[in-house]
């Protein structure tokens, strides 16, 4: 069985909210000393 893929979509002002999120998440995994490479890469994903 094959996963079927839902589009949503996103309007600027919600994604300024996903964005600012991600950022305080990355920091905070940046304050563990883990590696942010995951959250770096969908940060890029939806600056495009």
């Amino acid at each position: 069985m094959k996963n079927k893929k839902i589009k949503l979509p996103i309007y600027s002002n919600e994604i300024e909210i996903i964005i600012k999120s991600l950022i305080e998440f990355r920091n905070e995994i940046i304050k563990q000393g883990r590696y942010t490479n995951p959250i770096d890469e969908l940060l890029l994903k939806i600056n495009r």
